[in-house]
């Protein structure tokens, strides 16, 4: 396990911030998949860009990428956890790595989203001290979401898992204590449709936005920019 990293007192910094995309990998989803690919190249620079119009610095950008779909229908094709991408350096990277993720599969309506969160919670989160961090969670999906376990019977599904939603959402934790996040930092974007699970997480959790999406609809409503411009708001909330 590597030990935690210090800056020196007097260093000035912006903010280190991780970013992980669950990406719901259905069929529906290409819309969405798409604009990460078409977009990947310039991703790093558009935040960037973006940041500097709110006055507002990133010392390091990292991004991890969570492809999901669903355990049961979807066996080895049901979750794609990727290592975080530092970039600029990693663009190349990065990209390849999004392309490389097709729209298909999916089974039934509902997908294994709350798994995938679960995953995001528990990335290896940046531990550099003396610095500011921000630990944000994008997920994007038109589709409802399968309680927790409900793909347990599938061969592949992971161990570690949550028990259920409550302990899923002691994962997040609150203004006490979180096992995985830091509750300054943590930041959570849920693009998903109105439905039970996404909307008790987003009235009970703490520093979470929804932004409700169409079922079956592959977000169209939702473009780049506006994306771009909630995810820098959100970094660059206190």
């Amino acid at each position: 396990m590597k030990g935690k990293r210090t800056m020196p007192s007097n260093y000035k910094t912006g903010y280190y911030v991780d970013l992980v995309f669950c990406i719901d990998a259905t069929g529906s989803m290409s819309n969405v998949i798409n604009m990460v690919k078409n977009n990947a190249l310039n991703f790093y620079q558009d935040i960037m860009k973006a940041m500097e119009k709110k006055a507002k610095e990133i010392s390091q950008l990292r991004i991890s990428i969570i492809a999901f779909r669903d355990y049961k229908y979807d066996g080895e094709n049901a979750l794609l956890q990727t290592d975080f991408f530092t970039l600029p350096d990693d663009t190349e990277l990065f990209k390849r790595c999004v392309t490389g993720i097709e729209a298909s599969g999916g089974g039934d309506d509902p997908e294994d989203g709350l798994e995938a969160l679960a995953f995001a919670i528990r990335s290896p989160w940046d531990q550099t001290e003396g610095v500011k961090h921000r630990q944000v969670i994008v997920v994007w999906t038109d589709a409802p979401t399968h309680e927790l376990g409900f793909g347990s019977s599938a061969e592949n599904y992971p161990t570690g898992m949550p028990r259920d939603f409550g302990e899923l959402s002691v994962w997040w934790g609150d203004r006490e204590c979180s096992p995985y996040m830091d509750f300054k930092s943590k930041r959570l974007i849920i693009y998903a449709p109105d439905q039970a699970y996404w909307n008790t997480i987003s009235d009970n959790w703490d520093n979470v936005l929804h932004y409700t999406s169409v079922a079956g609809k592959g977000m169209e409503e939702y473009e780049y920019e506006q994306i771009i411009d909630t995810i820098t708001s959100t970094i660059a909330m206190q």
